[in-house]
């Protein structure tokens, strides 16, 4: 079926798929698992020797510690592009056929052809990533029955180690804005936790951790399922999707303490269940990815509370018998959203209308993949990423800023189980 969340309701081939260890059936493959995924139930210790496998990772960082591009990126983040790009690449270790850390490549801003660098291994099951503002660190999320979170040096490649997040299956990490902070999502757990950030971009130990226990998850949702942990544009508020629940949490945290407290809620309708959403850059709207009842819902936001307020389910357009979506992205203009459909292996395109509160329909374009897990767009919004889970492949997509067009700019890039990709 494909919804990683929406598996556990509605008999997700992943509870089928037979190879698994330590009894590990939530969250993480219910996707994953139509490959036929093998899960591990022991976190494996990261500790600080993680390298880079094949060609030197030193030659793809996004920035030197000082912040400054380096020579291999020789351009600013919005435009005006050079030479190569950094792009990393997550995928499931654990799972046949997966990788073996995060995949290193680069990316010309010109072609969209991605070339390969190598892997920086001793990172278990990196599903998701996340870059510290200055450039410098990289994050992942380690998708296991015990979750945790893993930073990464990203000027030598170097693991600089990783912490627990009490919770189960960590599926998502964003940084919040001042970089002092991680936010991270345990689906597995239904949790949501904080860890500092030090000067070296290492991680120190949880200052807090949330698990969502009301509303009740519906009978059938297994209990809460936190899918993603964002910070409004604002930066005053993190904000959490969470599909068991049909939630969206907001939440006030504590810049100096790095602790959340919950200031409201926006319930979905039932069995939506909510993934991923995404800001229009004018900090007044989201858009909301409802993968159990495949729609995309426009949001709106204020800034001074906190709060959502759930608006009106729309298509996402896929034809498909069954389809998930996935993942809604913004273009920096504000002009388009781009989502990915998972099962009708599309992207859908809308125009954004009234200043970011409504969302008009223009069609799909396939992904020229299977399983869209997960979509990110360049800084500059000229290129679209589609990491394609189970045909293991990246395709680049060419943005037209004027009419939001998607055009294939290369041929599809082989990346074992593809389930994130992160272009600097």
């Amino acid at each position: 079926m494909g919804s990683e969340a929406g598996a556990a309701r509605r008999g997700s081939p992943r509870s089928g798929r037979g190879r698994e260890s330590g009894g590990d059936r939530s969250r993480r493959r219910f996707v994953g698992l139509l490959g036929g995924a093998a899960a591990a139930s022991v976190l494996a210790g990261c500790g600080d020797g993680g390298t880079a496998d094949g060609a030197d990772t030193r030659r793809t960082p996004p920035a030197a510690p000082s912040g400054k591009p380096s020579p291999s990126a020789s351009t600013g983040a919005s435009g005006g592009s050079t030479g190569p790009r950094p792009l990393y690449l997550g995928t499931y270790t654990s799972t046949e056929g997966g990788g073996k850390g995060i995949g290193v490549a680069s990316y010309d801003p010109a072609s969209g052809r991605i070339t390969g660098r190598g892997t920086v291994t001793g990172v278990p099951d990196p599903s998701y990533l996340a870059v510290h503002p200055d450039g410098a660190t990289l994050y992942a999320a380690n998708e296991r029955e015990r979750g945790a979170v893993t930073a990464v040096r990203l000027s030598d490649g170097k693991v600089l180690g990783s912490r627990p997040t009490g919770g189960a299956h960590t599926c998502h990490v964003s940084v919040h804005p001042g970089g002092k902070w991680l936010l991270s999502a345990d689906y597995g757990s239904g949790s949501v936790a904080v860890h500092p950030i030090d000067g070296s971009g290492a991680l120190g130990e949880r200052t807090d951790s949330v698990t969502h226990r009301r509303p009740a998850p519906r009978a059938g949702q297994k209990g809460p399922h936190a899918h993603q942990i964002v910070t409004s544009p604002d930066g005053g508020h993190v904000l959490a999707v969470d599909f068991g629940t049909d939630t969206v949490y907001s939440y006030r945290l504590d810049d100096r303490a790095g602790t959340l407290t919950e200031v409201g809620q926006a319930h979905t309708r039932a069995g939506a269940g909510p993934r991923h959403l995404a800001f229009h850059p004018g900090g007044r709207y989201a858009y909301l990815a409802d993968e159990a009842d495949d729609t995309i819902v426009v949001c709106g936001y204020e800034p001074s509370s906190g709060r959502l307020t759930i608006g009106r389910p729309q298509s996402t357009g896929a034809k498909a018998a069954t389809n998930y979506p996935a993942q809604p992205v913004v273009t920096p203009d504000g002009a388009y959203v781009f989502l990915a459909n998972r099962g009708d292996n599309t992207l859908a395109r809308y125009a954004v209308e009234a200043d970011g509160a409504r969302l008009r329909l223009l069609g799909t374009v396939p992904v020229e993949g299977d399983f869209p897990r997960q979509i990110a767009l360049s800084p500059d919004g000229a290129l679209l990423f589609a990491a394609n889970q189970r045909s293991g492949t990246v395709t680049v997509f060419r943005v037209d800023g004027a009419s939001g067009a998607l055009r294939l700019a290369d041929e599809p890039y082989a990346s074992p189980v593809a389930v994130c990709a992160l272009p600097l």
